[in-house]
């Protein structure tokens, strides 16, 4: 088994530590990992990515051109990739401020309404957890209990007492998440 994940949006969305959490999860998982971020000088605001491999066998490069899953949080990232997912795979959305719609045929696509849903829980935050919820559950490779593990060890320790509310976010990214197109 080997995944090859493309999250994006704008910096401040949680996409590094969506990453991050997926690796570390991995890890748990006795999986090799490879997290390799990229993002603009403007942090916030600014476009960010990273790319996350979980792999049964040795990963030969953490560089990659096609990915299995994109996870796309802004329109930016929706024109930049969503021609380099492989065919037959699989694309995530977040349809807040998206306004061209993904048009490939021969892909898998789900939305998850995370932006709005995290409105309703009153902790943006939790955006980010909303969205992977949304992706373990179309892709269920790590367990909640090697997220929760990743979760912590990527949250500072003064804000574990988030631990609880992050993990309410992601489990409601799982009852939310709707399938578009089937391939």
């Amino acid at each position: 088994m080997s995944e090859e994940i493309i999250i994006a949006g704008f910096g401040g969305q949680g996409v590094l530590s969506m990453g991050k959490i997926l690796a570390y999860s991995g890890v748990m998982q006795d999986m090799e990992v490879s997290w390799m971020p990229s993002y603009g000088p403007e942090m916030r605001g600014g476009t960010a990515n990273v790319s996350v491999i979980l792999s049964d066998n040795r990963i030969s490069s953490p560089i990659l051109k096609e990915f299995d899953t994109a996870i796309i949080l802004n329109q930016q990232s929706m024109d930049k990739f969503e021609d380099a997912i492989k065919p037959g795979g699989l694309l995530l959305y977040d349809g807040n401020g998206i306004t061209r719609h993904p048009e490939r045929t021969d892909i898998r696509v789900y939305r998850v309404d995370a932006a709005a849903e995290a409105s309703k829980m009153e902790s943006s935050k939790t955006f980010n957890m909303i969205v992977l919820g949304g992706y373990l559950k179309v892709k269920p490779l790590v367990s909640m209990e090697n997220v929760m593990t990743g979760l912590k060890k990527s949250l500072p320790e003064r804000h574990h007492k988030l631990l609880p509310l992050n993990e309410k976010a992601i489990i409601r990214g799982t009852e939310i998440v709707q399938k578009i197109q089937e391939v």
